[in-house]
């Protein structure tokens, strides 16, 4: 009888979607697909960064993976990757769906598998793996030998974790957080650390620090993107960021105790530093350009982790995430994951009609949601925006939640505005919610506590009269197919 993981594998290569090993198949893959961009001679003071940013918002949700080579003053097999999972195409190719037709597509791929097929699956420990090609301990530890970026040019450092995730352990519970925090280098063996008040991790190291304790902590600064999705999205308490990624994977990650406090390592990733954070040793953090697009938040004493050990490949890739000015390197990939996941924990909380949600780059993934509804009932409306904002994948740093009728599509910014310009009045359908959970890199908070208000707008059809309410000036859906089969040439891009 088969074990619920080989009977998961399964259902997943009967989909006849190709499944990934690693990081470097998907590079072999997005190549295929005409997804990859390769530069050479890039410095990593800046440039970088600046090409990610400006190749990013040329064409949001299709710009080209970057992948750096030969990189200014840096060994030619030191390489960066930009991007990896930030359009349509490669997105669906990480997350082994079929190529989608739009970001609708896209979300309900996601959503028809946690509806009909998704399983947590725990990683898979192990005694080897590539990571351990390359190990670095105590005094030889110089993490000035990757090419770490300097990002935006008023940074407080140079940012080996931004693409990264951040493996830490319950000291009470054992349960293994995999979550995504920025780390700045302070010299060649100390980073400093940065985690948001009420961040999962945040709350683990607390509990080491309260019994005078360093907390553990791996650093992974180049893995499987399914990682990082995982890293930066609201994964509820207690569930492990390896079994959610892994359950998307369709077969379990591999791992290996690491040398120092046995904390899983990604048997495949790039680079990974393992060391303590040290509660009582503070180091000027920052700042650093981030998600919202500001530097929104001074330079501050934080914790630092001394790093011990780092673990890599040969010919290592460093991956890098660039927050700024919106759209950035990978908010397209958050848009997406974030739009389901809050999809799913509004209907299972009950909400009937939901006809799709898109969490906008333009607010960083976090601070314009759409929600689209068929209106079934009085109140329904203002139901779906309340529960859009305040469910767990929603709420965290929010700003605007909008709510929509069926016939808007909520990722089509312009539909979205005409909806609000003429089925909004806004002092009958704004409402207010205050003092909700937010953080230090809020543009509008200057002191703590770090709570923020939003906006709840309900730019439907009015209930009363949503019968009566004047008809949509546009061609049918039959005479527009008609034109589009008869003059095909118009429509090709």
């Amino acid at each position: 009888m088969k074990n619920k993981i080989q009977q998961k594998t399964d259902a997943f290569e009967r989909t006849n979607v190709p499944r990934h090993k690693d990081l470097r198949d998907l590079i072999g893959r997005f190549e295929d697909v005409d997804e990859l961009s390769r530069i050479q001679g890039a410095d990593w003071d800046l440039e970088m960064a600046a090409l990610s940013e400006m190749v990013c918002s040329r064409n949001p949700g299709k710009s080209p993976a970057l992948l750096f080579e030969n990189i200014k003053n840096y060994p030619e097999n030191f390489r960066v990757l930009s991007g990896a999972a930030n359009s349509f195409k490669r997105l669906a190719i990480v997350l082994g769906f079929p190529e989608p037709s739009s970001e609708m597509d896209l979300v309900q791929c996601y959503r028809d598998r946690m509806k009909e097929e998704f399983e947590l699956i725990p990683p898979k420990k192990v005694g080897s793996g590539p990571v351990l090609e390359n190990i670095d301990r105590d005094d030889e530890v110089d993490l000035y030998k990757f090419p770490i970026p300097l990002i935006h040019e008023f940074d407080g450092g140079r940012y080996i974790g931004t693409d990264d995730v951040v493996i830490m352990k319950d000291p009470d519970t054992g349960w293994v957080n995999a979550a995504t925090y920025r780390v700045m280098i302070h010299d060649k063996n100390t980073v400093g650390i940065w985690m948001s008040p009420g961040k999962h991790g945040r709350l683990i190291r607390e509990k080491y620090f309260e019994k005078g304790e360093p907390c553990p902590v791996l650093v992974s600064c180049g893995q499987d993107p399914l990682l990082f999705l995982a890293g930066h999205s609201e994964v509820d308490q207690e569930v492990s960021e390896f079994d959610y990624a892994g359950g998307h994977r369709g077969f379990p990650f591999e791992t290996i105790d690491s040398e120092l406090h046995s904390l899983p390592i990604p048997a495949s990733s790039e680079i990974v530093l393992e060391g303590e954070i040290y509660g009582d040793e503070l180091k000027t953090e920052g700042p650093f350009g981030e998600f919202m697009g500001y530097y929104a938040s001074d330079a501050s004493p934080q914790p630092i982790i001394k790093v011990r050990r780092v673990y890599y490949r040969n010919d290592p890739i460093l991956m890098m995430a660039n927050p700024s000015r919106p759209p950035s390197n990978f908010t397209f990939a958050r848009s997406a994951v974030k739009s389901a996941m809050i999809w799913d924990e509004i209907e299972k909380a009950g909400l009937p009609g939901v006809a799709g949600i898109w969490c906008h780059e333009a607010g960083a993934g976090r601070l314009f949601n759409v929600i689209s509804i068929k209106q079934m009932y009085p109140g329904h409306s203002k139901q779906a925006a309340m529960l859009a904002a305040n469910c767990h994948s929603g709420n965290y740093a929010g700003r605007w939640v909008v709510a929509v009728d069926e016939d808007i599509d909520p990722s089509n910014i312009f539909d979205v505005i005409w909806a609000l310009s003429t089925r909004c009045d806004p002092p009958e359908d704004v409402d207010f919610v205050r003092n909700a959970w937010s953080t230090p890199l809020d543009t509008m908070l200057r002191e703590a506590p770090y709570q923020n208000n939003r906006g709840i707008i309900d730019a439907c059809r009015p209930w009363g009269w949503k019968n009566e309410f004047p008809t949509v000036a546009e061609a049918s859906p039959k005479l527009k197919s008609q034109v589009m089969t008869k003059w095909p040439h118009l429509f090709s891009n």
